[in-house]
């Protein structure tokens, strides 16, 4: 897997983990609090926002939204000459290791790209990727052990795995004293990074972890469209404003005999079109889990209904989700659901194999009647975050936050052309102004190593592939002003396993799967909550009622 698909796997799979809360579960005996934070204790631990005057300046800047939501900047080309932000090396010597996961091949042990960072890094770094698939069960492991490396990444939506609440001071460093308000100007591109970003490594009122791959855009994911294949029949995103509208076009789009279905799965990212809440809503003052809510029974009844129309795919009704990447690219299914971080230059890459006419095109946010002002529920901020061992000595956590400085230079610069594209001439070459990998830079330079430690803000940029840019950049910025932070947002909460249990409903979930597949009715799943909301349902609202809104409101 190359540099370019994995992105977009892991920014397709923490889409998803953004539609949960960030979680991090405790034995059930333990007394450690909830890990949630108070508004004055985060603020006084957050890092102050420094722009990076440094910083490439990008083709399409940001467009600010509400909530502190902004899209991400936009590069057309990639820049001929690269700036300098870090002076000097930023390691004295040490020498030190580190876990990432990896889903993909290993890149070789002590190869010339770890060779060439750690030259730049001034420390002797070894990396250790281990497999992402089985991440989950293998960290625990090395906590269970005390043996955790110095440096480690603990994806957000693996928290409860991990219980990363209960790690945080314990075998995790505390970085509040040296990244605390303007403590952190002393790293500079890490400065940079959004305040919202950082969040998601503070708790209990102390910063702990280091953001990657941050965004003010954090919206889990949207309905596509092949956008080829509907503007060539006069069909324009811009016609779809309600739920009625899109089941019509499912009728329209779809043609079984010739094996052209208008669905895949759509239901994850158009249930906000109903309102449905994301996790939880609060009404005079009490929390109300979207399954009690008569929103999410209308949007299950819709899907449910699309089922039963003929408009989806018999593979998706099966249950064939491994499979929904290729209908999609092959014209069979031409509307379906799925993570942001599809929407680049290898999903392009990939559809005009199958078709060179292919564009991928995304709906903009509708409401279900098409009256009204849509809504987008805000997912995290950054879901990669790494921490630091505590017991790293003091002069240790400084050398390797200095470290992490530089591997958050921001885009284009010539610290981020060698983190993500190894040495000139050696691992990559310009083509056509566009840093393109050799032989011996696929191998070797990997996207899971050094920038799940640290990296620069996300942008939006596809060298090679302008249309792709300019198409997802349009798209954000037309809907950006209907993002909004969901109660709880950014808050991390340390829960008891069962609670943790509670929440994921997994009983619930698969009887939703079933119904939007056609499977069970309505009617079915609101007995499988009716039996979850009496007993796991009715502990995980007491729960959070007692630990969370009740000591620290709703974060907003």
């Amino acid at each position: 897997m190359n540099r370019r698909s994995f992105l977009s796997t892991a920014a397709t799979v923490a889409g998803a983990a953004a539609m949960a809360p960030l979680l991090s579960a405790c034995g059930s005996g333990s007394t450690k609090k909830s890990g949630a934070n108070t508004g004055e204790g985060l603020k006084a631990a957050l890092p102050s926002y420094v722009p990076n005057g440094n910083a490439v300046k990008p083709d399409i800047a940001p467009v600010q939204g509400g909530s502190g939501a902004a899209t991400d900047p936009a590069f057309l080309s990639y820049p001929a000459s690269p700036p300098v932000t870090v002076s000097g090396v930023p390691g004295k010597g040490g020498s030190y290791t580190a876990i990432t996961p990896m889903w993909g091949t290993n890149p070789p042990v002590g190869n010339s790209f770890y060779q060439a960072m750690n030259k730049a890094l001034g420390i002797d770094l070894t990396v250790k990727p281990a497999d992402g698939i089985n991440y989950s069960t293998i960290i625990p492991t090395m906590t269970a052990a005390k043996k955790l490396p110095d440096w480690i990444n603990l994806p957000s939506w693996l928290n409860s795995s991990f219980n990363t609440g209960g790690l945080a001071g314990t075998q995790l460093a505390d970085l509040t004293p040296y990244l605390s308000g303007d403590n952190i100007k002393k790293y500079p591109n890490l400065a940079a990074l959004p305040t919202g970003a950082w969040q998601n490594g503070v708790w209990g009122d102390k910063l702990y972890g280091i953001p990657c791959f941050s965004t003010s855009f954090g919206i889990p994911g949207a309905t596509f469209y092949r956008r080829d294949i509907l503007e060539a029949r006069g069909i324009t995103a811009d016609q779809i404003k309600s739920a009625d509208d899109l089941m019509n076009l499912g009728k329209e789009l779809t043609a079984a005999k010739r094996g052209v279905w208008a669905f895949d799965d759509v239901w994850t990212y158009l249930q906000t079109a109903w309102n449905v809440p994301m996790n939880w809503r609060v009404d005079n003052g009490k929390l109300v889990h979207p399954f009690e809510t008569q929103e999410f029974l209308e949007a299950l009844d819709w899907h449910n209904r699309l089922a039963a129309t003929g408009y989806m795919h018999p593979d998706t009704l099966a249950g064939d989700v491994a499979n929904g990447a290729t209908r999609f690219y092959s014209g069979k299914v031409l509307i379906a659901g799925g993570g942001l971080g599809a929407w680049n230059l290898s999903d392009h890459q990939s559809g005009t194999a199958a078709d060179p006419n292919y564009r991928r095109g995304a709906f903009n946010a509708i409401t279900a009647g098409g009256t009204g002002t849509p809504v987008i529920y805000m997912g995290a901020a950054a879901s990669m975050i790494s921490y630091l061992n505590a017991d790293l000595k003091p002069a240790q956590i400084e050398e390797l936050l200095s470290v992490a400085n530089y591997l958050a230079a921001p885009y284009g610069t010539a610290e981020y052309t060698l983190v993500n594209f190894g040495v000139e001439g050696v691992h990559h070459t310009r083509v056509n102004g566009v840093p393109t990998f050799t032989e011996e830079g696929k191998k070797d330079v990997q996207a899971t190593t050094y920038p799940f430690l640290a990296a620069s803000a996300s942008v939006i940029s596809n060298p090679g592939g302008e249309q792709i840019t300019k198409d997802y950049s349009s798209w954000s910025a037309a809907n950006v002003k209907y993002l909004t932070k969901p109660p709880f947002w950014g808050m991390n909460l340390s829960m008891p396993q069962a609670i943790a249990s509670a929440a994921a409903a997994t009983s619930v979930n698969d009887a939703i799967t079933d119904c939007y597949h056609g499977k069970k009715k309505v009617s079915e799943v609101q007995e499988v909550i009716a039996s979850w909301r009496s007993g796991p349902g009715d502990r995980l609202k007491q729960w959070m009622t007692d630990n969370v809104l009740d000591k620290y409101g709703t974060g907003q």
